[in-house]
């Protein structure tokens, strides 16, 4: 019996130890995966040990101290998303967590990549350039008063935005006014940079692009904003440019796109018969024969506007060339989603 007694209290005291583990493990601090001093000259090695050895690492404890007693919460990001229903506490440790562990993914000691051709075309129709898109960046940060985050999100409607949040605050969370996914965030809270720039947040926001990671950035968006069936193939997307311009204004009546653009269709054409076909459609034969169809499609249309022929035989004719077009489509999937 005293035995018994004996397991059963070393049982209990067993269970006490790992529920209080894990407790206090909910959350750990990731490894930097660089040196200290990797980052050099532009961030300095005693600012970085202290930025991650320690304040990151207060931001990990408090949380899970913040968290302790509590039921699993997830992950930090989906905790984030539910943040208004937690206490300051947890608001802003969470935040520090995330925003950290995020910040020292987009920082490289080899500074030699460059925005992937998709995440560039999404800089470039968002905000006219890479250029432009880093001063706006470089603005949200200069103007956050006291301390907080600059910010590159992806939003809902997989838009890009810039947008800057106080304190540990970020785009994830239900308590800010633009939300979505962060792929770049940039620290200014004072401990990021005071003992190499001192108050200069200008020349720490300017050295700060030498060491971004656009792969771990273009990796984020690529995760946010997956590929359409047709980005590897722009030929086809230009050729469904002009047949969406011109085909749906038929459909009301309106033939003065086609008849301005025929011409247009043609050229369209013949680029995408130039074009590589993407390895990733498998009826390559039967997609380059269809396409010699849309060639003489377009050819014909052509003369029939060039002819003034009526209004009818016009629009039969892009209606007929339309189907081609989505005959292609249907070739390079098993569902038309065109």
């Amino acid at each position: 019996m005293q035995t018994l007694k004996i397991g059963m209290a070393f049982f209990a005291g067993m269970l006490l130890l790992t529920n209080h583990l894990v407790a206090q493990d909910k959350f750990t601090l990731p490894a930097l995966p660089y040196s200290f001093s990797a980052l050099e000259p532009y961030i300095d090695a005693q600012t970085m040990q202290i930025h991650h050895d320690k304040h990151h690492q207060a931001y990990v404890t408090n949380l899970n101290k913040a968290l302790s007693g509590k039921d699993s919460v997830g992950t930090v990001e989906e905790l984030l998303k539910t943040i208004s229903t937690y206490p300051d506490a947890v608001r802003n440790n969470a935040g520090g967590h995330y925003n950290h562990s995020l910040f020292w993914t987009i920082l490289t000691p080899t500074p030699n990549s460059q925005p992937s051709e998709r995440l560039t075309a999404a800089i470039i129709k968002q905000f006219g350039s890479v250029d432009s898109l880093k001063m706006l960046i470089n603005d949200a940060a200069s103007k956050r008063f006291g301390s907080g985050w600059a910010w590159l999100s992806v939003g809902t409607d997989k838009k890009l935005f810039v947008s800057s949040t106080p304190n540990q605050d970020n785009p994830l969370m239900d308590v800010v006014e633009q939300k979505g996914t962060p792929i770049l965030g940039i620290d200014v809270w004072e401990h990021a940079y005071y003992l190499k720039y001192q108050n200069k947040r200008g020349d720490y926001l300017s050295a700060i692009w030498k060491v971004i990671n656009w792969n771990e950035i273009n990796q984020r968006y690529d995760k946010l904003v997956p590929k359409g069936k047709f980005d590897d193939w722009p030929a086809i997307k230009d050729f469904h440019k002009v047949m969406s311009q011109t085909f749906h204004p038929s459909e009301e009546g309106n033939l003065a796109p086609i008849k301005s653009r025929s011409k247009e269709m043609i050229e369209k054409a013949e680029a995408l018969k130039k074009s590589t076909i993407p390895t990733s459609f498998k009826k390559v034969q039967d997609i380059s024969k269809t396409i010699d169809e849309l060639i003489a499609g377009s050819k014909k249309l052509d003369k029939l506007v060039k002819a003034k022929a009526s209004d009818k035989k016009i629009t039969d004719s892009l209606t007929a060339l339309h189907d081609v077009f989505h005959k292609i489509v249907g070739l390079c999937s098993d569902e038309d989603k065109e």
